[in-house]
């Protein structure tokens, strides 16, 4: 074999050993992140009180005489639920996310707080032996749709449309109230205890954001290990 050749195979045995490295890393959310994947949890918590109920006016034999009022809803260590946490730009695998569907529910909205994908549709229906209606809005005010749900039962499918934060209203109840958060970026609600959870995250440097329908939060960057839940908490005001 003469020296050339010595030299191309050299390079080659380089160009091998690069890909050999490629291989062995992952692209995740556009950062090269290194194999093996930890997990991010937190808590959302805030130091607003949560308002009081509300004085029902119309429909008490479904409604009752008053409703929680959902705009703040924390315990009494201030954990506060449906506070969505966003991982930034790193994308959702699978398609539609499962909660795809709304209900009126002993006159509200059912979740009060959920996460959609883009373009999915959304199924309105209803439990309550009266009118509703389910308009849906963006932050702009411009209406989605606005559907009567006149029946127990009904079931009508409507588009969400892009990202973004879709607002959920009731005509004939005005203090039903429920959002949709439309993001094809990995994100989750927390629950009545203030928690969340992000599974399996590769290793890497990424930047939290959360939502909250009244409560603001400021961002917050957070570093994952492999084999480690990384701990983050946010105090919205």
């Amino acid at each position: 074999m003469n020296q050339e050749c010595l030299s191309l195979s050299a390079r080659f045995q380089v160009v091998t050993r690069c890909a050999a490295v490629a291989s062995a890393l992952m692209l995740f959310g556009g950062q090269v992140l290194s194999q093996g994947n930890g997990a991010i949890v937190g808590v959302v918590t805030t130091k607003v009180p949560g308002a009081r109920p509300v004085r029902v006016t119309i429909d008490q034999r479904v409604c009752g005489n008053e409703v929680q009022d959902e705009t703040v809803v924390a315990d009494g260590a201030g954990h506060l639920a449906n506070a969505v946490v966003t991982l930034v730009g790193v994308k959702a695998r699978g398609g539609n996310a499962a909660a795809s569907g709304v209900m009126n529910e002993k006159c509200r909205f059912s979740p009060h707080v959920q996460i959609v994908r883009p373009s999915a549709v959304l199924t309105t229906s209803s439990s309550d032996p009266i009118l509703h209606t389910t308009n849906a809005q963006n932050e702009a005010g411009k209406s989605f749709f606005n559907v009567a749900v006149p029946v127990p039962g009904i079931r009508i499918n409507k588009p969400v449309g892009g990202a973004g934060i879709v607002r959920l209203s009731c005509n004939t109840h005005p203090w039903m109230k429920g959002w949709v958060v439309v993001t094809d970026e990995v994100a989750v609600v927390t629950g009545a205890d203030g928690t969340f959870s992000l599974p399996d995250v590769p290793a890497g440097k990424y930047e939290l954001r959360v939502w909250h329908e009244s409560l603001k939060g400021a961002p917050q960057t957070v570093v994952v290990s492999a084999g480690t839940p990384a701990k983050v908490s946010f105090d919205l005001r």
